[in-house]
């Protein structure tokens, strides 16, 4: 639950910055991702200091571009929208990944994986609730970007001590994304707090507490555990940044939680 409430804060924190604070997008990216870096390090020495597993450079850019996108997308995007299309783009890409390697499906699991897609469909259909195009494609490359990290991130080692060495080769990244965004402006400090909040507790502290209790879950819980994030995140948005859930939100959750869960659970059942 923990686990959870973390990263449903991450959505809560970077909209709450970028709503209420003038930090900027490429600002918020760099302070999470440096913060994030310092935090799974000190976790990696307290607790695993010789485990095996470094990360590499490409999952670092795939790392970055999940936060780099996450934030531009958030600038526009209310944290219930922004987190069920990112946690949409995550899963739909990680299921194409497994079909195209190869990965048969059963009925039931096509007819899920067509009705996540039918609700994205609905949740980007023109309308007055409809999210702004470029903000929700910006937040499905952000998802498309995390589950390629996700994908390389199997098997790697110890998975706080990959994640921990991918934070910190994103940095440099994430100091040319804040060269090129520069703003004469000074930091907002505010949102410089959410910003290491995120980096910290949510994502560093966040991953390490997933991955610390992932053994010991059944790998159907684990998998189906993951679909109370936008649920979280949603409640937290009307909660903490009075946001309004509508009905095309709420009939698009429905429809694309239900549609991942349909391939998840089919897929335990036949493994």
């Amino acid at each position: 639950m923990l686990a959870m409430l973390a990263f449903a804060g991450n959505s809560i924190l970077c909209r709450l910055a970028l709503k209420e604070t003038s930090i900027d997008p490429a600002s918020f990216t760099g302070l999470r991702l440096l913060s994030g870096a310092l935090a799974l390090w000190l976790i990696v020495r307290l607790r695993r200091p010789n485990s095996a597993g470094s990360g590499n450079w490409i999952s670092a850019f795939a790392l970055f571009a999940y936060a780099a996108a996450f934030s531009v997308a958030y600038v526009k995007l209310t944290a219930a929208t922004g987190a069920l299309l990112l946690f949409g783009a995550v899963q739909i890409s990680m299921i194409g990944y497994g079909i195209s390697r190869g990965e048969r499906l059963r009925l039931l699991q096509w007819l899920g994986l067509g009705l996540a897609t039918i609700g994205l469909l609905v949740l980007l259909l023109p309308g007055l609730s409809a999210p702004p195009l470029d903000a929700a494609l910006m937040m499905l490359l952000s998802g498309v970007a995390w589950g390629v990290y996700s994908v390389r991130g199997r098997g790697a080692g110890d998975a706080t001590r990959v994640t921990a060495g991918n934070f910190m080769r994103a940095l440099p990244f994430a100091a040319l994304f804040v060269a090129l965004s520069w703003q004469s402006t000074p930091l907002d400090t505010l949102g410089a707090v959410y910003a290491m909040v995120s980096g910290a507790l949510a994502s560093g502290a966040g991953y390490a507490l997933w991955y610390a209790v992932l053994p010991l879950l059944a790998t159907s819980n684990a998998a189906t555990v993951q679909l109370s994030v936008p649920v979280i995140t949603a409640l937290g948005g009307v909660m903490l940044l009075s946001e309004r859930l509508t009905f095309s939100l709420t009939l698009a959750s429905i429809t694309l939680l239900c549609g991942i869960a349909m391939v998840i659970l089919n897929n335990q059942r036949t493994s």
